[in-house]
């Protein structure tokens, strides 16, 4: 495939020039103007950007049904929802009809790579469904698997299910949530299978994040390949802490200050140190695409730390954002790196006229600008349309949701 023409914004370093985009066998091998003229797929991408996909580095992409039923509601009552009322209604089936519609509403927004924090797996049938459904969608994703008192025999057979665009993580409620016990079994499952860890620690006020990482500690747990979603309340110590073991942060800015949480963390993780990716969370409670999410970031950070720059809301949304979710050679346009790619269209009211690609990617786009995206070298939506046919979907889902929902 060639991807002729287009604006190419790199990310590692921010640069931006027009030239060609040469894939082959799901990898990018070139970009440049002096590319070979023929290939099997030519796209042309005249007057667009040319950009690596957007990495969500924290999604319980199973709750696509319940999109905005938790406005205006606090952490506690979301809490209620997800595990008391609605989460124990969900069948393998909703379950399997929630993650392909999440998944599918991320590659239409031009979301390539989601972590899926999947923590409704009541039974192994749940497991299979949304393992299946983010193989059916297409999607690169790292499903994190979050099972109470997780068997190393369980999870092994889980990993043998995995494969090359759906990898796994341990996701452990963790010793904030857990007992001391429960929380060290979690963690020796992920370093037994060689795991990446994604926990949510430092979002349930100063004394739990400090007892938390305290507990990692004492166990030598803390370590790389450990991404901790939120991380409001870590003081910079702690985030110093974070960055010198080689762990990274997922922030969800919109949600984090929905419910309550806290301010996001983004500025003060960054002069720490510590790598920081964005995830929309929860659509329950909060949009589901990364033009918001970079937007309420930024001006947050900003607010904050004036240094802050749309090229770092950028690169939390691409290169970094790979870079918490544990995966290599994904996020930029470098020659070996996934093509994972979109095409974002720069003739629309409100975009137009581009003078600086970078900042109207993160100041002035929205989904509509979406045109084109690329999964491991797949065209997964071309001109505006996905590939997959959604209407079915669609209303499936909304049947699963009008059951799960009822009187909850």
């Amino acid at each position: 495939m060639i991807i002729r023409g287009g604006t190419v914004v790199d990310t590692d370093p921010v640069r931006v020039a027009v030239a060609d985009v040469l894939v082959d066998n799901g990898r990018i091998v070139a970009v440049g103007t002096d590319l070979p003229h023929t290939a099997d797929e030519i796209l042309d991408a005249t007057g667009m950007l040319v950009l690596p996909g957007f990495v969500d580095t924290h999604r319980h992409t199973w709750q696509a049904g319940l999109r905005a039923t938790g406005a205006d509601i606090s952490l506690g009552l979301y809490l209620d929802i997800v595990t008391n009322r609605v989460g124990p209604r969900y069948q393998p089936t909703d379950v399997y009809l929630g993650t392909l519609a999440g998944a599918l509403e991320c590659l239409d927004a031009g979301i390539t790579t989601v972590v899926d924090w999947n923590h409704i797996q009541h039974t192994p049938e749940h497991t299979a469904a949304a393992l299946d459904a983010l193989r059916t969608a297409g999607i690169r994703a790292v499903f994190g698997y979050c099972v109470q008192n997780p068997d190393v025999g369980a999870a092994r057979k889980v990993q043998a299910a995995t494969s090359e665009l759906v990898t796994m993580a341990m996701a452990p409620r963790g010793p904030e949530i857990v007992g001391d016990d429960e929380a060290l079994g979690e963690w020796l499952v992920a370093r037994e299978l060689g795991l990446a860890v994604t926990v949510h620690m430092g979002g349930h006020g100063r004394e739990s994040a400090t007892r938390g990482l305290d507990f990692l500690r004492r166990n030598n747990l803390l370590g790389p390949r450990t991404s901790y979603a939120h991380g409001n309340d870590y003081s910079g110590d702690q985030l110093r802490l974070i960055a010198d073991s080689g762990g990274a942060i997922a922030v969800s800015p919109i949600v984090e200050m929905d419910l309550g949480i806290g301010a996001p963390v983004t500025a003060r993780a960054k002069n720490a140190g510590v790598p920081t990716g964005l995830g929309a969370d929860a659509v329950i409670s909060g949009p589901g695409d990364m033009f918001s999410l970079m937007r309420a970031d930024y001006a947050y950070a900003r607010l904050e730390d004036d240094t802050f720059t749309t090229r770092d809301a950028l690169r939390a949304a691409t290169v970094v954002g790979a870079r918490v979710a544990d995966l290599d050679a994904l996020g930029t346009l470098a020659p070996g790196s996934h093509a994972d790619l979109v095409l974002l269209r720069t003739d629309l009211p409100g975009v137009a006229p581009v003078h600086d690609p970078v900042a109207s990617v993160v100041l002035s786009m929205d989904t509509r600008a979406v045109d084109t995206v690329i999964v491991g070298g797949r065209v997964v939506k071309r001109s505006g349309r996905l590939a997959a046919d959604v209407t079915t979907l669609l209303t499936e889902l909304a049947t699963s949701a009008a059951r799960v929902t009822a009187t909850a």
